[in-house]
């Protein structure tokens, strides 16, 4: 890891105080790597995996030439998903604040574009969203882009294989010749090149090392016999042997997520499948369930889990195995980060040693392949989650805010604030976390108290 210090690039005063009180001590690989190239105005390749603090790359070159009293998009950011969209506009916002009244907004699909409108109509200062919407306010003419200074293609591998590129291009008409073009990328397929050259002027490339070393991640690879029957006891093998309190396990189809999932609840999981067809409502309560631990397992397309961040994954389960060696490097290092220890599981065939091959020439050392047999077949069924999901029938439209849930279950129901986990407000609906044992004092109270003067509707999840 870098440890060089923020305080080596010439940034503003303020700037480096706010990256200090944000926590900023030492800039990591990526940042190492690509601040030196955007800072200087230049376009950058750069290949990292999420959790890079590849946001703080893009992010800090935008804000340093912002001009804070023009009202106009100066900064636009490109993302595969809603959620990643959302996590790069709230760090964006994090660095911004030693800048006065700097608006940043978020535009993506599964929500009224009407609000957005609105939002618009009194200027933003840097946009960040999904291609689609985007290219919706565009044709509105809603959005104005001949300001736009810094344009950000986060995440283009995913935007490629989500068939973004004409939105891209679409969009990219209706920016000035004359900008800087950072484009950032998990893994780097052929088809990268080609679509860099459409958008990029001789940019430079910079790469994060992808290689994982086993000190933090146990990996293995297990073999089954073919057939969805061998592949599903082989998953649960896994599972009830190491026991993860929460893993994420990879498919490579949106059917085989949904038909995984249903199978391991048979199995006495509480397993969600995570993938592309499902409608963002529902997308965005399989994420808060996870994310507050009121879910055991994850069943997710690579596609569809881009944006997820779990800051303590157990573990990291391939049932099948990626077609690219690098997305089987991307997919595990969601566990084993921050130096903690980390377990990744693959159910192998023996007509894919071709993938093993390759997934293994980018390894510190071989992965061991092991027959699935020599687990238990019968490991202790999975104990039941640690916390529960509440469900709000109001959110930011209300004006409800955390603290209005949080007062509610700590002062008015007597609810321990360490049984209450994360609490996500979205527009029109608010979901609490709380533990287990406390879940039923705490539906009753809000069923039959008030937060801030009014009944709302609560159920469990």
């Amino acid at each position: 890891m870098s440890n060089q210090a923020f305080s080596s690039l010439d940034l503003p005063q303020k700037l480096l105080s706010n990256l200090d009180q944000l926590g900023y001590k030492t800039m990591t690989d990526i940042q190492a790597l690509s601040l030196p190239v955007t800072l200087e105005g230049k376009d950058l390749i750069g290949k990292a995996k999420t959790g890079s603090g590849k946001t703080a790359s893009f992010g800090i070159p935008i804000l340093t030439k912002l001009n804070p009293k023009f009202f106009g998009a100066q900064g636009l950011v490109l993302c595969p998903t809603r959620e990643l969209a959302t996590q790069v506009a709230t760090e964006i916002r994090k660095l911004a604040r030693y800048l006065s009244n700097i608006k940043v907004v978020t535009l993506c699909g599964g929500q009224p574009i009407g609000p957005q409108i609105g939002s618009l109509e009194h200027g933003a200062h840097i946009v960040v969203g999904t291609p689609g919407r985007i290219k919706d306010h565009l044709r509105k003419g809603t959005l104005q882009l001949e300001g736009v200074e810094t344009f950000v293609l986060d995440e283009a591998d995913r935007m490629l294989d989500m068939g973004f590129f004409d939105d891209i291009n679409y969009i990219a008409d209706f920016t000035p010749r004359k900008k800087q073009t950072l484009l950032f990328s998990a893994t780097f397929p052929t088809d990268i090149e080609t679509f860099s050259k459409n958008f990029q002027y001789k940019p430079v490339a910079v790469e994060v090392e992808s290689s994982h070393s086993q000190q933090h991640i146990e990996q293995a690879f297990y073999k089954v016999e073919k057939g969805v029957e061998h592949k599903n006891k082989g998953l649960v093998r896994i599972l009830r042997n190491f026991q993860p309190k929460q893993a994420i396990v990879f498919c490579n189809t949106k059917q085989t997520c949904n038909d995984v999932a249903d199978y391991l609840k048979q199995c006495g999981y509480l397993a969600l499948s995570l993938q592309g067809d499902m409608e963002q409502r529902e997308r965005d309560l399989t994420l808060v369930r996870f994310a507050n631990q009121s879910a055991h397992i994850l069943v997710a397309t690579d596609v569809a889990a881009r944006g997820i961040d779990i800051a303590a994954l157990d573990a990291v389960v391939n049932y099948d195995l990626p077609r690219d060696p690098e997305v089987y490097i991307h997919r595990i290092g969601r566990t084993g980060r921050a130096g903690e220890e980390g377990q990744a599981f693959s159910l192998y065939l023996g007509s894919e040693k071709m993938k093993y091959d390759l997934i293994n020439s980018m390894q510190a050392e071989p992965i061991e392949i092991i027959a699935i047999d020599t687990l238990k077949e019968h490991g202790p069924r999975p104990e039941k989650t640690n916390m529960v999901t509440l469900g709000l029938d109001a959110g930011k439209k209300h004006k409800l805010r955390p603290g209005d849930i949080l007062g509610a279950l700590t002062k008015e129901i007597g609810i321990p604030g360490s049984a209450i986990g994360k609490i996500n407000i979205f527009d029109y609906i608010s979901y609490v976390a709380v533990s287990r044992a406390e879940a039923r004092k705490a539906l009753e109270g809000l069923k039959t108290g008030k937060i801030k003067g009014k009944n709302i509707r609560v159920r469990r999840i």
